[in-house]
């Protein structure tokens, strides 16, 4: 005998199916989900990764220009430090200066010649003395003009004294002080 199978087993095979197809589909939906928190996970560990690592970075940004700024105000401060020793230097150099100019006059005054009062402005000096004779006044003079240390003896009076029956003549002159021989000022007094 033949069997004949009347019950709807095309509607049993399409609801199965269907079956079928929703769990697959969920599946799908549940595994895409994952993997969509998975990548979510991902990139957020990564965004946080990174931002860890600009919050170093800018850290270290403002250690470096700290640094810069310290370095700047360390260059300052050398600058003023070679200015002051340059200042120094020039005083320490200088200060040999007035004694060999003392030296010189003391070595340029004739016998008979004697000063009263000396005074200093820049290069320029003002002698007031007094002398035994007008002769002792050019004589000193000649040995300002000839020395290394000075220049252009100018004689601005001079007048004639009788004290104690004794005749003098006082003088005032200026002289400037030039530039010594390299030689001479570097010699220890």
């Amino acid at each position: 005998m033949a069997r004949i199978n009347l019950l709807p087993w095309r509607e049993e095979q399409r609801d199965q199916r269907q079956r079928e197809f929703i769990s697959v589909s969920l599946g799908v939906v549940v595994v895409a989900c994952g993997l969509l928190y998975l990548g979510h996970l991902n990139v957020g560990s990564k965004i946080e990764a990174q931002e860890a690592r600009n919050s170093l970075i800018n850290k270290e940004i403002k250690r470096m220009a700290e640094s810069v700024k310290e370095i700047d105000e360390l260059k300052r401060k050398k600058e003023e430090l070679l200015a002051r020793m340059e200042v120094i230097q020039s005083l320490q150099g200088n200060r040999p200066i007035i004694v060999r100019v003392f030296d010189e006059m003391v070595r340029t005054i004739p016998d008979g010649v004697f000063y009263t009062q000396l005074s200093r402005s820049g290069k320029l000096i003002e002698l007031s003395g007094i002398a035994e004779s007008n002769n002792r006044v050019s004589s000193l003079m000649r040995r300002l003009d000839n020395s290394d240390w000075f220049v252009r003896p100018n004689l601005t009076s001079v007048s004639a004294n009788t004290e104690h029956g004794a005749q003098s003549n006082s003088f005032k002159m200026k002289v400037e002080i030039t530039s010594p021989p390299a030689e001479e000022v570097t010699d220890d007094v």
